[in-house]
């Protein structure tokens, strides 16, 4: 199936897209595949000039796709002057290897697209050593393309020349690199980890945005945290976490942490190389899943997203679904996602609709966390009531003779504090 080219441009990289639609798979689930591999395409700078479906039961073991489909891109490539073939999935290199020779083009993968726009988007240190572990891990396999023509590779009597010799040399070096970056990010880590230990000094929750990338998380973090993170209409905007303090409604404090988006057939070497960075998610109270109800597959991307928390092992933390860009749907649509989702929140992040009744429905979530005591404490013990006032939330306070009873909900912290004003604790 093709879609007409577009109009030329001379200044992007030109690109037609390959996906495969296997026995069983929806119609409609592959075009939507397809149309975030365009996004991921544009947010890298390419333009997508055409988009090619074949059905197959299964992929082809030496082009992914059929020979005479190959022949038929390669048609294309010149007729319209494309400089790039896309896959919407991962290739093996001798896949890779054999649609180079029989395309002439550039032969790019989704996994080399996304590690490509993380490579751009990493700012900080970790982030730039989380991606090259992962782009050498990608690379590793994949090293004997790069010496096709030494043409000596079979190895065994006779072909122990140069090319062989280079081959064992590169990946020699890529291996030493690749235990290097390992070990540096398990400093990475340990700094994580300490910095959580001051954290949780203030014994604050910690709750972490998760969700489908471009569902709108920073967008709903800057709006909560009066932050500056990035938050643009592009796959990926975010990569680095970043952590900031919310007072909820019920003067409980918590921190905030966005995190990067997840995506489908998010390749497995990205997950392993970012699991300093996720776990922030595995390591919070509560997870604030971010969906945009505007997307045509949104339940879709929920399963997606469910299957990475599965793989860093935080599938079992609790969660929250928060249905985001209200603004953009119809309200019928909202009052029916709601009911079949039970305890889910719906909000508009980008207009504010809805914020006050996501922080009630966070503070609830995170309620089990504190404390109800009865306290009985001195008139002067002014310091420990204002920090109730400030710390806990005071539900009944009362002036009794020379003491000060009081009903409060107490976090951790101050629980030690209290013990010796004890009335009571119920529950």
């Amino acid at each position: 199936m093709l879609v007409p080219p577009v109009k030329k441009s001379a200044e992007r990289e030109r690109a037609v897209l390959v996906a495969l639609e296997r026995d069983g798979d929806s119609h409609a689930d592959q075009v939507d595949s397809l149309d975030e591999l365009a996004s991921l395409v544009k947010t890298a700078g390419g333009e997508v000039v055409r988009s090619v479906i074949q059905r197959l039961p299964r992929p082809t073991a030496p082009y992914y796709i059929g020979k005479g489909k190959a022949e038929e891109i390669a048609v294309l490539c010149e007729e319209d002057d494309l400089h790039s073939v896309v896959f919407d999935d991962e290739l093996s290199p001798a896949q890779s290897r054999n649609l180079s020779n029989a395309v002439k083009r550039k032969i790019i993968d989704r996994t080399q697209i996304i590690l490509d726009i993380f490579a751009f988007r990493a700012k900080t240190k970790e982030g730039k050593l989380q991606i090259e572990l992962a782009q050498l891990n990608y690379l590793l396999p994949r090293l004997t393309r790069m010496w096709t023509h030494l043409s000596r590779q079979t190895g065994g009597i006779g072909t122990r020349g140069p090319g062989e010799t280079q081959l064992e040399v590169d990946r020699r070096r890529v291996q030493e690199k690749i235990a290097k970056i390992s070990r540096d990010l398990v400093s990475v880590r340990q700094h994580r980890a300490t910095q959580r230990q001051g954290r949780t000094r203030h014994n604050w929750p910690v709750v972490s945005l998760v969700g489908y990338t471009n569902a709108g998380k920073s967008t709903l973090f800057n709006l909560l945290t009066r932050a500056e993170v990035l938050a643009e209409d592009k796959l990926f905007a975010t990569l680095d976490p970043t952590t900031r303090v919310i007072d909820l409604p019920d003067k409980q404090r918590a921190l905030f942490t966005d995190t990067v988006g997840f995506i489908k057939k998010l390749p497995h070497d990205l997950v392993e190389a970012f699991k300093a960075t996720l776990e922030e998610v595995c390591e919070a109270d509560l997870l604030l899943h971010i969906v945009d109800l505007s997307h045509p597959q949104y339940d879709g991307q929920i399963v997606a997203v469910h299957d990475v928390l599965c793989q860093i092992g935080a599938q079992e933390k609790p969660a929250l679904v928060v249905f985001n860009k209200t603004d953009a749907v119809a309200p019928e649509t909202v009052a029916r996602v709601l009911e079949f989702h039970a305890g889910s929140v719906a909000i508009s992040a980008q207009t504010g609709e809805g914020i006050e009744g996501l922080l009630r429905a966070i503070a609830d979530r995170l309620v089990s966390r504190r404390r109800r005591v009865r306290l009985s404490v001195p008139h002067n013990e002014t310091g420990l009531v204002a920090e109730l006032h400030r710390e806990g939330n005071v539900e009944t306070i009362s002036y009794e003779g020379d003491r000060i009873e009081i009903t409060a909900r107490i976090p951790p912290g101050l629980q030690r504090r209290v013990e010796p004003y004890h009335a009571d604790v119920e529950s």
